[in-house]
């Protein structure tokens, strides 16, 4: 049998094994008729906005379709659609399975306890995850069959399956995010705040859009953003690897992810067996045997391969091990000691909450960017000891890093769908029992987002750096000696200027877009609590819709600006400016992205737990003047940590993957300078 098509195959056997998940999930009952009815709500709103939001898409990939085809070939088109529709894809049915796990969690959680609830909110996070590792490997693994196997002569059109990929994944991110985090501010500022009223009380307009946010953000959001970071780190090692003309090194990524994600099969497994202990005990288990299985199996198949070096393994494991300690330390600063000092602080005031928390975001990026450097040192020093190009060894780390990427993504999709469940209980009065359970689920759920956050910023990272390599490489082997990323280059340092602030700039645009829409919303919200007869007594229903029309009108407004610049800016540097200024754009925009990430999502992650601390009775509890200062810093930790933070990952993704894609065309002098 022809080794090349084990991928794809592979990936084909994810997706049913995600199938068999989701008749399993389908199994458990939706409850009662209340119960029912506000999951159809939320399940209908993320349906709708995510049909509007691939109706603007598709407009958007058409376009880069038509220009791949006219300058790159019709390989290349090819591979943008089939890159967008897998991402597409991925996002779509990990949001559909959520929206019908959540009701079905929160029923369990009443009639079966806490172990059933894990179980049902595990495997609709599974969906997720499998279908990731399973879409990947299908259309970049039977992309390889076609186009690089053998010596096939279009390898390069690989490329065009990430760059679409990553212009879907930038969108639902940025799109999503402010969608969520629009009605979450709104929600949480006229409920909590003004009115005084729980979190999810039914009463509250904002309530169902919030949660129909968490289906559209936070799971096909994230989805799409790991499917392109796991799909890039390939993409780039199999194009660095075709420079050195090794056909076993190209298809090494593709042979890595695939036992990846039969290692992800046997940790979800390990899950479930495990769910009827305690909750956290059974996803750390998960967590950390896949990657142990992963390794045994990336053994076993480096040895089969003659051609290449079994200390390449080294590098694997370097990736595996970093992702894991930039996960553990994110999971400190958003849930340690740094946490109860925010909280403590919110006794003085919103302001000094403010200010503990943009420290605690400033620290933490010191130990993540530091887990990369050496990652990078460590996994160069490797592949150039053994006699391939150095940045090899960084691409394959990357690979390294996300080839268990079917059930990290499970473990993050997995809050939501908790988050999800309880808004469910509490709006459907399922009681204080069931609740409990479901808030010890959320809370655990919030830990392993912030964790698959840390984990999202340090693989987008690493598989950014490796597109930038192969692309270095690539105009490297058109133009020889001519080019050169010296900082002497001025050429280089206007680059790394200009790179440096385009991550400044998105993240003022969304952090903005997120403003805007959350004052429409709680405008709106004020309204109805002050027009809606009755409202505030419970005797009469809110309009929910209206609220979710809001937030789905100002994300498909704002995510547009974005996109456009993301994608135009490497055609614009690169035939302006030339190959070099390029080089350097890409450089300081990487770093840029990543402290921008790291500082953004940690901060964010740091004050929602702390207002979450204060909620559990600490420094006076709910309705205190420490718990109002503590949701304060929420708020603004909120687009922070969701919308402005999870879109540097894709940003420079997207634009290393578009410099990649167009570097064959591209000039080492521009056409201004």
């Amino acid at each position: 049998m022809n080794t090349t098509l084990l991928p794809p195959l592979l990936g084909v056997f994810g997706m049913i094994a995600a199938i068999i998940i989701y008749s399993l999930v389908m199994k458990y009952p939706d409850g009662e008729e209340k119960v029912k009815k506000i999951g159809d709500q939320i399940h209908k709103g993320a349906l709708a906005f995510m049909k509007t939001e691939y109706k603007y898409l598709i407009i958007f990939i058409l376009v880069l379709v038509v220009l791949a085809g006219i300058f790159l070939g019709k390989e290349t088109a090819i591979a943008v659609i089939v890159g967008a529709a897998c991402s597409s894809l991925a996002g779509f049915i990990g949001m559909y399975a959520a929206t019908k796990a959540n009701v079905r969690t929160a029923t369990a959680a009443q009639k079966d306890g806490a172990s059933a609830a894990l179980s049902v909110s595990f495997y609709g996070g599974s969906i997720m995850g499998l279908c990731v590792a399973s879409l990947g490997l299908i259309g970049l693994g039977g992309l390889y069959v076609f186009y690089a196997a053998d010596g096939a002569p279009h390898v390069h059109a690989l490329e065009g399956f990430g760059m679409g990929a990553s212009v879907v994944a930038l969108f639902s991110r940025v799109g999503g995010g402010i969608f969520t985090k629009s009605a979450d501010v709104g929600a949480d500022l006229v409920g909590k705040v003004e009115a005084g009223i729980p979190e999810d009380d039914p009463r509250n307009p904002g309530v169902i859009a919030d949660n129909v946010g968490d289906n559209v953000g936070d799971v096909a959001g994230m989805g799409s953003d790991i499917f392109e970071s796991y799909c890039g780190s390939m993409i780039a090692s199999i194009a660095i690897a075709y420079t050195i003309q090794s056909q076993s090194l190209m298809f090494l990524p593709l042979g890595l992810a695939a036992t990846g994600l039969i290692a992800s099969i046997i940790g979800i497994g390990i899950v479930k067996i495990q769910s009827a202990k305690s909750p956290a005990s059974a996803l750390r288990s998960g967590t950390l045997l896949a990657p142990v299985f992963f390794m045994l199996m990336a053994y076993f198949l480096v040895s089969g391969m003659p051609d290449v070096p079994i200390a390449i393994l080294w590098c694997v494991l370097t990736g595996a091990v970093g992702g894991v300690a930039i996960g553990l330390i994110t999971e400190y600063y958003t849930g340690g000691s740094p946490v109860r000092e925010i909280a403590a602080s919110g006794e003085t005031g919103s302001a000094t909450v403010m200010i503990s928390g943009l420290s605690v975001g400033m620290q933490s990026v010191v130990i993540p960017v530091s887990i990369l450097a050496v990652i990078i040192l460590i996994s160069t020093s490797i592949a150039a000891s053994i006699g391939i190009t150095g940045v090899y060894g960084v691409g394959i780390a990357a690979v390294g890093m996300l080839s268990t990427v079917g059930i990290t993504m499970a473990i993050d999709a997995y809050g939501p769908v908790a988050d999800n469940a309880g808004g469910i209980a509490e709006m459907s009065g399922m009681g204080e029992e069931v609740r409990e359970i479901t808030d010890s689920l959320d809370e655990l759920g919030n830990t392993t987002a912030a964790i698959g956050k840390g984990f999202a910023i340090g693989a987008a990272a690493l598989a950014a750096l490796a597109i930038i390599s192969a692309y270095s490489e690539q105009i490297y082997s058109k133009y020889g000696d001519a080019f050169s990323l010296s900082i002497t280059n001025p050429m280089v340092l206007v680059g790394m200027f200009i790179g440096i602030c385009i991550p400044f700039l998105i993240s003022s645009i969304t952090m903005k877009a997120v403003g805007d829409a959350a004052f429409e919303m709680i405008n709106e919200i004020r309204r109805q609590f002050r027009e809606i007869s009755g409202l505030m007594e419970g005797k009469a229903d809110p309009d929910s819709e209206k609220c979710v029309e809001i937030a789905t009108t100002a994300a498909l407004k704002k995510m547009m600006l974005p996109g456009i610049i993301a994608v135009a800016m490497p055609p614009i540097i690169g035939f302006g400016l030339g190959a070099v200024a390029l080089g350097g754009m890409l450089a300081g925009g990487l770093l840029g992205c990543v402290a921008l990430a790291l500082f953004m999502a940690n901060a964010g992650g740091a004050w929602d737990n702390a207002k979450k601390y204060v909620e559990k009775g600490n420094f006076g509890g709910k309705g205190s003047d420490t718990h109002a200062a503590a949701v304060v810093g929420d708020t603004v930790g909120d687009p922070f940590k969701d919308t402005s933070g999870p879109s540097m990952n894709i940003l420079i993704n997207v634009m290393a993957m578009v410099s990649l894609v167009i570097s064959s065309l591209l000039p080492i002098s521009g056409m201004l300078f």
